[in-house]
């Protein structure tokens, strides 16, 4: 039997303990080898350190072990006898929120740490309004190192009263609050006896049985963005295959669809994979799909059923998160990724930006800046076919580069063709 897969990311303010939490959770489940847990103590004692610092176990860039900080998105995997889960340890540094959205754009549920001292911070607001921006259903926030406020009810009331009604205007379906402190291992595995008010479940505990309403690409519409034209020749004859990974729903051999965005009609003759042929692919198999018609497809052309086809546009209105510390402004163009097609992108306005305080959106901002959140219009080179984000991850996301460098400067959501 196989068992469900929970991918999570945690996410806060910096030094708010998030890779401790995770050290704490892989090490009192037993899924640290015994000689990384020797290397993890060792680096402990050579930074005079009484104790064992978890979150070495999770900070793997030598810059990250040197500074004490998460800087890059560390991926850890470990299994209980109820689930199996996909950790994402996301950066607390304002200066790596790109990252954070990275390692948040496949989660199925997020976990905000807050520093029991401080409460929620600037940074802490902004990684739960990115959670709910990018479509994480469920949410937890972890009210860590309650062990230096003596484990105390009221001061754990007090951030929840003070955070609580941030959360609701975000409309994220379920939060859960938790004490802990990660250092100690109280509600982390193992429910606390330092803090007898709290009834609820431990963090484990809450992961392994929380019903996580799945982003299930096999149910939305068929989209298969051609990444690669396979054409061989030789005495068997011509082999002419678009090979690419099915971003959502099921084609079959034999179905009618469409080549977007030019819009050409034709069948499917086959669908082949390195194992051989199939009747039908469903997301998110890599396959190659043979046409009936000799069409000129190019990488990037999405091939879709001919029922609930996505939107064909030259401009959009899209949510963005800024990654630059060069400002956004209009006027600028970029280069725009969208699933496997690269084109130019002129930003013809900014309708408004976002206060991670209040949840405002200031309308006609003059620019957006390292971190800031807004919603735009794009107007791109050559059409794009795609889907409003809340409909489709995949074909709803894009992301701009930089030409000149080469740097990804903003992830996208779309919301409305235009």
């Amino acid at each position: 039997m196989t068992l469900d897969l929970l991918r999570f990311m945690t996410a806060g303010s910096v030094d708010d303990g998030k890779s401790t939490m995770i050290g704490r959770l892989l090490y009192d489940t037993e899924q640290v080898f015994e000689d990384q847990l020797e290397h993890v103590a060792e680096v402990s004692r050579r930074r005079g350190e009484v104790e064992i610092d978890l979150a070495l176990l999770t900070d793997g860039l030598r810059a990250e072990r040197e500074q004490g900080i998460t800087i890059d998105v560390a991926y850890r995997y470990f299994k209980t006898p109820a689930r199996r889960f996909i950790i994402a340890d996301c950066p607390g540094h304002q200066q790596y929120t790109r990252n954070m959205v990275t390692g948040a754009s496949t989660a199925d549920l997020g976990i905000v740490l807050l520093d029991a001292r401080k409460g929620a911070l600037e940074q802490s607001k902004r990684h739960a309004f990115i959670s709910s921006l990018l479509g994480i259903p469920r949410l937890v926030v972890a009210v860590n190192k309650m062990d230096l406020v003596d484990y105390g009810q009221e001061r754990f009331d007090e951030i929840v009263e003070d955070f609580a009604p941030f959360v609701d205007k975000l409309g994220i379906a379920d939060c859960l609050y938790i004490p802990m402190s990660a250092l100690r291992g109280d509600n982390v595995v193992h429910a606390s006896t330092n803090m007898p008010w709290y009834v609820g479940p431990t963090l484990l505990s809450h992961l392994e049985e929380v019903e996580v309403v799945y982003d299930r690409p096999e149910e939305m519409p068929a989209r298969f963005p051609v990444q690669w034209v396979i054409r061989v020749g030789g005495s068997r004859g011509e082999y002419r295959g678009y090979a690419g990974q099915l971003a959502s729903g099921a084609l079959h051999a034999g179905e009618d669809v469409v080549v977007l965005p030019a819009g050409h009609r034709t069948r499917i003759s086959a669908i082949d994979t390195y194992d051989g042929g199939l009747d039908e692919a469903v997301a998110p198999l890599s396959v190659t799909i043979r046409l009936e018609d000799d069409l000129d497809v190019a990488r990037g052309e999405l091939i879709c059923a001919t029922t609930e086809p996505p939107t064909v546009a030259r401009a959009f209105e899209a949510d963005i998160c800024w990654m630059s510390s060069a400002p956004l402004r209009p006027g600028t163009r970029y280069a725009i990724k969208h699933t496997t097609r690269t084109a130019t992108a002129v930003v013809k306005e900014l309708v408004n930006r976002v206060d991670v305080h209040t949840l405002e959106r200031d309308p006609s901002p003059d620019e957006l800046a390292l971190n800031d959140i807004g919603r735009i219009t794009l107007r791109t080179g050559v059409p794009l076919a795609f889907d409003q984000y809340t409909r489709n991850r995949r074909t709803g996301s894009f992301i701009l580069i930089d030409e000149a460098t080469n740097a990804t400067v903003g992830a996208g959501m779309i919301t409305a063709a235009l």
